[in-house]
């Protein structure tokens, strides 16, 4: 008898998912020279979810932020991405911030409002 594995609701791709539209996205073809080698990376958000991306060293990071905004549905102007304890610029690169493969990128979400209750 054929059973159907149990089905995920959750809106983030799971790691094989993410990890075949990566590499679509970027056109990964293996050819580049060591300079623009790719590598892994994970974004992290606040509740654990990770999203996996594999980008060339040389490429901006804002094409990474843009991307993780747009697949969870974020604007890009809400998020903070934070590695080694610092806060990543659009025009940081992989090799400028020396990340390596399978190094990890947090990701904060701006929280606007809220309001304080004294007793």
């Amino acid at each position: 008898m054929d059973e159907n594995p149990p089905q995920n609701n959750s809106t983030a791709p799971t790691a094989e998912e993410t990890k075949n539209n990566d590499q679509n996205a970027t056109g990964a073809t293996g050819n580049g020279d060591a300079g623009d080698a790719h590598i892994n990376i994970k974004v992290k958000n606040q509740d654990g979810a990770e999203i996996f991306f594999k980008i060339k060293k040389s490429t901006n990071l804002k094409k990474l932020m843009d991307a993780y905004c747009s697949r969870q549905g974020l604007m890009a102007n809400t998020c903070r991405f934070i590695f080694d304890g610092e806060r990543l610029r659009e025009t940081d690169t992989p090799n400028s911030v020396e990340m390596e493969n399978g190094d990890e990128i947090d990701v904060m979400v701006e929280q606007t409002g809220g309001f304080f209750i004294q007793v």
